[in-house]
């Protein structure tokens, strides 16, 4: 009767776990080594169907990038996993579909630029265009008497001396202009 050895034992046993794991499961686990860190955050293996890997991709520049670089990915992988990857396939297909990577924008409101006029106190439906404009030129004087009076109560560029929102004075000291000017 022969006695194996503990490490024997746990040596078969750690064998026998990774025979019966399953290798999409093991190609998630060494998919960020594989790729790198940086295309790791833009790409997630969705399936393995066929000895050919699907992979989303954040952006086509990505898909792109990436595919040039297959082969030698395929390699890397079927060294490490010892399976035979015949290909892989890079999408845009199935990214949005993870709720963790939907990020609503933040909504920015018109009143938030520093160029924001409010409206609300000149009296411009007195000169609002109809909404059959006989000509350009009509159209165009309608407007310029429509911005002149906006600007009547606005204050004054310290160095051009044009009327200007009172964000962009608060947030430059002049107008946008004038600070463009200055870039």
């Amino acid at each position: 009767m022969s006695f194996d050895s503990v490490n024997d034992i746990l040596d078969v046993l750690q064998k026998q776990a990774k025979w019966q794991e399953q290798p999409f499961q093991l190609l998630l686990k060494i998919w960020p080594e594989v790729v790198g860190i940086v295309a790791n955050a833009h790409t997630r293996p969705l399936s393995m169907q066929r000895d050919v890997l699907r992979v989303a991709t954040s952006s086509a520049a990505w898909a792109q990038n990436l595919t040039f670089k297959r082969q030698s990915l395929i390699l890397k992988l079927n060294e490490k996993l010892s399976i035979s990857l015949v290909d892989i396939r890079f999408s845009t297909a199935g990214w949005q579909s993870s709720p963790e990577t939907v990020k609503q924008q933040p909504t920015v409101l018109p009143s938030a630029h520093p160029s924001y006029v409010d409206d609300s106190s000149t009296s411009d439906k007195a000169i609002a265009p109809n909404n059959h404009a006989n000509d350009a030129n009509t159209a165009f004087g309608r407007w310029a008497k429509l911005i002149q009076r906006r600007s009547q109560n606005l204050p004054l560029c310290p160095q051009c001396q044009c009327p200007t929102p009172p964000g962009e004075l608060q947030r430059w000291q002049i107008c946008s202009f004038c600070a463009a000017k200055q870039l």
